[in-house]
């Protein structure tokens, strides 16, 4: 199906001194709307200009020195979209009209602010923006709709571009379908996976671009899937073809394919913003925004006593009491905190009542001591809220954090690999159940998580993480199906081990979702860094001139993705390891944590995606990561000298290793290097590096935890009360609060609007 992109398109902004853009358009992309900040800044100076009766001959320069540059700038963008507009000839008489809108728009705000050569400008003579304050407001209005309309139009070519390389890719599947050779296939994949390459770049770029965060979850779930599909889609295929007879291989391949139609089709939904037969999405109601609405309904109170019924409230209330049957219902849920949530339930409604009680005697009479039991009351069952969330979050992420480490043995898909290379169809059917009670389990665990995640994004990584599952377990079993009717197959053995590859790889995400989960209910999520897909216009700042940022092509891109995905690997196993210990405030497991998001981050680099925009931003981490290893040898020193252990010495070797390795870091990142070539080097060193202090910490933490457990077994092999763990809680620095986040991710903030315009300064 092909969708229109017109449907996407639009822009309305608007700045204080009340210049709206057009009321029907709408900005959807950060690179629009930053590209509007030089023009709407300059035009509301010019008209927020102090009328004063006498005025310098500096101030009329300044003036005049504006309007040249707005109708300069206008004059060169516009002639970009002309050139844009001969290139796609659907949008060109759109685009036409709005360069020419533009044009006349900057055109008279030149005129009338050409000032500086007049003795009386404010003779009515000479319509200026003296005499015409109207005429001024008017030009800037034209010209800030028609040179929105000129970029959104320009967007929408973005859009079509991604329509149709979703086209592309949708064809090729079809003949990937009917294929019934091997050589055929071979062909037709070959350039299946060239287009979904340049489907994920148009897309990635798309995601990192969009405004709305809820859209950007979106479309980084629907890459996730066509991500992890292509390889289902080239086993099962290669599975179908080789066995042409088997009804569970057909069954196994059907369904990857109708899982990629839905993620692209999900892809065409987000960026044209809209929905087959014109539906509207409906997303399910969480127990936190639910609890966040009541919360500001009850608290609303202290100003308007008549702003809402008690029949609002009441109803909203039944709303948040009705999802958390969703805790008491679940056959996962403990007892303890079945029985917490019921009574914090129960308290609700009594509170509730006692509040409308002392509110509608309010309303008849606002008596001192009535309004001081009405803030009595607003407080008691806003506190109630509290401990209703907090106890479910708890309920939620204890159930998450006990079924991830139960099932990090992956017993049940090693049982499977076996028996189905044994062809015994008795034993596989037995161990199918038993996934899909994990399935079961899991799919709850993601419900529970999604009422408690805290944000949209969240809600949304949730849901995605409980269809994975959903579809993953099935295709598993099929898979495992297969194999077992066909056990000496390579290519149905290979085709099992890529759908259970992909079920390790979601549970290993949802450790990482569960820790975001957590970091968001505790405040220490940090804010994320502005990304703009389109040149900034004017100068960067000054002193960041000599970093000269570039981005990798494609071939280098895939000349690092290895080393790329063995750090992925790599900070999935730190993450593990860290993960174990029940101190999570040991100062070893905080530094290990914030190592291992740091090369998470680098190897999101290796895909064009994350935090990490240009190979600077890059060099920039490693530096920090290399600190952060360096304060991590530090801890292992302070820790060994609790050591009483024959490990003692291997421990300090490691940590000598650690501090080495972290100081040829810093030097590589900080060498100084020209030339593409060399900027590549330079990046592909920097990653491998760091791979190698991730793999040392995946070889002395497992150490460090056995001496603790040592500790605690009552071994003796450390001495007690360590003067280091006691300060800790005093001196360290949070590594998840906003600061620490912000040199984590080693990002050094960028002036939010920069312009290639003379600004006119206040007097």
């Amino acid at each position: 199906m092909a969708t229109s992109p017109c449907s996407s398109s639009g822009v309305s902004s608007s700045s204080s001194s009340g210049l709206g853009a057009d009321a029907g358009l709408e900005i959807r992309t950060r690179s629009v709307e930053q590209t509007l900040v030089p023009l709407v800044s300059q035009i509301t100076t010019l008209i927020n200009h102090k009328d004063k009766p006498k005025r310098s001959d500096k101030t009329l320069q300044a003036i005049q020195r504006v309007g040249q540059a707005v109708n300069l700038a206008v004059g060169r963008f516009v002639t970009v979209g002309e050139a844009i507009a001969n290139e796609n000839h659907e949008l060109k008489e759109e685009m036409s009209v709005a360069c020419i809108e533009a044009r006349r728009a900057g055109e008279t705000i030149a005129q009338l602010t050409d000032v500086a050569s007049l003795d009386h400008p404010e003779s009515d003579s000479h319509i200026t923006i003296f005499t015409d304050k109207t005429g001024v407001v008017k030009a800037a209005r034209l010209l800030l709709s028609s040179v929105t309309k000129v970029l959104v139009l320009a967007d929408r070519i973005v859009i079509k571009q991604i329509i149709t390389s979703r086209n592309k890719v949708l064809a090729t599947m079809e003949q990937l379908e009917k294929v019934s050779s091997f050589q055929e296939f071979v062909q037709i994949f070959s350039q299946f996976g060239n287009e979904m390459v340049e489907f994920a770049h148009l897309t990635g770029d798309r995601q990192n671009d969009l405004k709305d965060e809820k859209k950007k979850a979106r479309m980084a779930a629907s890459r996730a899937v066509l991500e992890k599909c292509t390889m289902m889609l080239l086993t099962a295929s290669k599975t179908c073809l080789r066995h042409p007879d088997c009804e569970s291989a057909r069954i196994n391949k059907d369904g990857v394919f109708h899982r990629m139609r839905l993620a692209l089709e999900q892809v065409i939904e987000i960026v044209t913003d809209s929905r087959p037969n014109g539906e509207n999405e409906m997303a399910p109601i969480s127990i936190y925004s639910a609890i966040k609405e009541f919360k500001n309904k009850v608290e609303g109170l202290r100003e308007n006593l008549c702003f809402l019924s008690k029949e609002n409230l009441s109803t909203m209330l039944e709303v948040i009491l009705e999802h958390t049957e969703d805790f008491t219902d679940s056959a996962y849920t403990s007892h303890e905190h079945r029985e917490h949530i019921l009574e914090l339930t129960k308290q609700a409604k009594m509170e509730l009542e006692q509040l409308v009680s002392v509110w509608m005697q309010a309303q008849n009479q606002k008596t001192k001591d009535l309004m001081e039991d009405l803030e009595v009351a607003i407080l008691k069952t806003c506190q109630c809220m509290n401990e209703l969330k907090r106890e479910v979050h708890s309920a939620a992420t204890s159930l998450a954090a006990d079924l991830l480490k139960y099932h990090t043995d992956h017993m049940v898909l090693k049982a499977l690999k076996i028996t189905g290379v044994e062809g015994n169809l008795e034993a596989v059917a037995e161990y199918t159940c038993k996934l899909s009670e994990q399935k079961e389990q899991l799919v709850e665990m993601c419900r529970l998580l999604r009422h408690v995640s805290g944000t949209e994004p969240l809600e949304i990584t949730c849901i995605h993480a409980e269809d994975t599952f959903q579809v993953t377990g099935p295709q598993i079993i099929s898979a495992a199906e297969t194999l077992a009717l066909h056990p000496s197959s390579k290519i149905a053995k290979e085709n099992l081990e890529v759908f259970c590859e992909a079920w390790e790889s979601q549970l290993s995400d949802m450790s990482m979702l569960l820790r975001e989960i957590n970091d968001v209910f505790e405040g220490r999520r940090g804010e994320k860094r502005v990304y703009l897909s389109l040149p900034r216009p004017g100068k960067h700042n000054a002193n960041l001139k000599a970093l000269k940022p570039v981005k990798l092509d494609t071939e280098e891109q895939a000349k690092i993705a290895k080393l790329g995905l063995e750090l992925h690997l790599l900070t999935s196993d730190v993450d593990s390891e860290t993960e174990k210990w029940e101190d999570q405030e040991n100062e070893i497991v905080q530094h290990g944590q914030g190592m291992s998001s740091m090369a998470y981050s680098m190897y999101l680099f290796t895909r064009g995606e994350g935090l990490l925009k240009t190979t600077q931003d890059l060099f920039h981490q490693a530096e920090i990561f290399a600190t952060e290893g360096t304060k991590l040898a530090s801890a292992l020193h302070a820790f060994s000298d609790q050591v009483h252990d024959d490990d003692k010495p291997l421990l300090l070797l490691e940590a000598e290793k650690l501090i080495s390795m972290c100081k040829q870091l810093q030097i590589t990142a900080k060498a100084s290097v020209q030339g593409k070539s060399a900027i590549f080097t330079k990046v592909d060193a920097c990653i491998l590096k760091t791979r190698n202090v991730m793999t040392l910490l995946c070889q002395f933490l497992p150490l460090c935890w056995k001496l603790l457990r040592k500790n605690k077994a009552g071994n003796g092999c450390l001495k007690p009360a360590p003067p280091w763990r006691e300060e800790r809680t005093r001196t360290a620095t949070n590594t998840h609060s906003p600061e620490r986040r912000a040199e984590t991710f080693g990002i050094k903030a960028l002036e939010n609007h920069v312009t290639n315009m003379t600004f006119l300064e206040s007097k």
